[in-house]
């Protein structure tokens, strides 16, 4: 083997979003060297173009949902005038812009780690890797490190349809900068992304359709998705399931989109003012030129990586979305630490999601956590199961909305809690309750038995426990 070439740092990072700060903070607080290296805007996809700008406007258009839905409380009339989208999306921007400073560049100084604007590439070989580093002006230098990281996050999926690449299509990135609120959308897809933004552009006054290839959200409980479906035509949104787009072209009169919609009820034209792909996210490692050090990727692009997040190379590890593993920025933080931990304290720690919470922001949310029902029976568990509906929750019904469940899912013979999911107002905050309890691998009685505060949410657990035993219908709603 040949010897190895001095480094200039101990972990050299590409990309700057979630993971690559989350293991920069890490390896620089256990004193090592560090070098990000990003070459466009500092902070990655959450906070530019994702998690931040999307749920600022989708609490905003909530809020104005909130005022035409006010009717439901006996007394309340409220109005709601037309979007000024100008204002809308300066807010999100300044807002962005703030936390892309305070909580990303800021940090940079105040650890004090080596920042390249510039685009970064593999060269050497498998056994001394290092990055060739290339700036704006075309200077070109060489990096060498100890340990390297990728953490160049994902991008959204655009799908092969036939006259696609000559529609001016959105994206979850572009549909975030639109000026005016389209007067009618189309959307392709039925996944997290493809929900926000189809309920967040419905709420703000567009006339929505959603072309769906099997059902929404189609990964989590079928009663999500049926519970998501009535929720979505109750706001005017039109789902088209199992439905898929054949052809799309502009129409040179009107400017529209005409997408060819092929489903269950035939074949059919629809037009819309802007079509959104929202198919998916595909991970980012086209240039990184993995193949020339050993790195191994799989048949989307994505960095093939062990349990403790290690390629193929040893040096050479990987981070969030770029490994094909769930996309949650979240998840990617998580990633970043324990790379650090594995590569420079032989930790040996692993991923695992077994209790990994998952939101889609809707309103009601749809929270998960655990496996659904077929993922348990799949897996061999006999599971007892309990769907309870919102109107055994106090906090639904106080809420006058008791659109939604929670459902949960556990093991037959144990009363292990496998799986919960809920389709309720803030289910998010269910969900980080229902992260403890499959972590802590309860059981149905423990939590049927529990303190549980009264006029929560989360209570709704609670009682969907106590229903595996009980007509939760003959309880007081004040009885524990």
């Amino acid at each position: 083997m040949p010897e190895r070439s001095p480094t200039d740092f101990d972990l050299a990072i590409i990309g700057s979003g979630g993971g690559a700060f989350a293991a920069a903070i890490r390896a620089t607080n256990l004193g090592k060297r560090v070098v990000m290296i990003e070459r466009a805007t500092i902070g990655g996809t959450c906070v530019n173009t994702g998690c931040i700008p999307s749920k600022a406007l989708l609490a905003a258009a909530d809020a104005r949902h909130v005022a035409l839905d006010a009717r439901r409380f006996p007394g309340i009339d409220a109005t709601a005038g037309p979007v000024d989208v100008t204002e809308l999306i300066d807010g999100k921007r300044a807002l962005v812009e703030t936390m892309r400073s305070e909580k990303y560049v800021d940090l940079i100084a105040d650890y004090g780690w080596d920042l390249r604007h510039a685009d970064a590439a593999f060269a050497g070989t498998a056994d001394d890797p290092a990055l060739e580093v290339t700036d704006a002006d075309g200077r070109v230098d060489t990096v060498r490190a100890a340990h390297y990281l990728i953490a160049t996050g994902s991008s959204p999926s655009v799908p092969s349809i036939d006259g696609l690449a000559d529609v001016d299509y959105l994206t979850s990135t572009t549909a975030m900068e639109l000026d005016e609120v389209p007067e009618s959308l189309l959307v392709l897809g039925g996944g997290y992304v493809a929900l926000e933004q189809a309920q967040l552009f419905a709420r703000l006054g567009s006339k929505v359709t959603m072309i769906v290839r099997s059902r929404l959200a189609s990964g989590e409980e079928p009663e999500a998705s049926r519970a998501l479906m009535s929720i979505f035509a109750d706001e005017g949104i039109r789902v088209l399931r199992k439905s898929t787009i054949s052809s799309v072209h502009t129409d040179a009169t009107t400017g529209e989109v005409v997408a060819l919609v092929a489903g269950i009820g035939g074949r059919e034209d629809i037009r819309a003012s802007k079509l959104l792909v929202a198919t998916g996210r595909v991970p980012v490692t086209t240039g990184l030129n993995l193949a020339a050090v050993g790195v191994t990727t799989g048949e989307n692009g994505e960095v093939v990586v062990d349990s403790r997040l290690a390629s193929s190379n040893s040096r050479i590890w990987a981070a969030g979305d770029v490994t094909g593993h769930p996309e949650f920025v979240y998840v990617a933080a998580a990633h970043g630490a324990l790379v650090v931990d594995n590569a420079f304290n032989d930790a040996g720690r692993e991923v695992g999601y077994r209790h990994l919470p998952r939101v889609i922001f809707t309103t009601p949310n749809l929270a998960a956590v655990g496996m659904t029902d077929k993922q348990a029976r799949d897996a061999g568990i006999v599971c007892e199961c309990r769907v309870l509906p919102l109107e055994y929750v106090p906090r639904a019904l106080v809420n006058r909305d008791t659109r939604g469940f929670i459902k949960v899912v556990a093991d037959a013979q144990t009363g292990q809690i496998h799986g919960i999911t809920a389709v309720a107002q803030n289910a998010g905050e269910i969900a980080a309750a229902a992260v403890y309890i499959v972590s802590a691998r309860m059981t149905v009685s423990q939590v049927a038995n529990l303190w549980s505060p009264y006029l929560t949410m989360a209570e709704g657990i609670k009682i969907a426990c106590q229903s595996f035993t009980t007509d939760v219908s003959k309880l007081s709603c004040c009885a524990a």
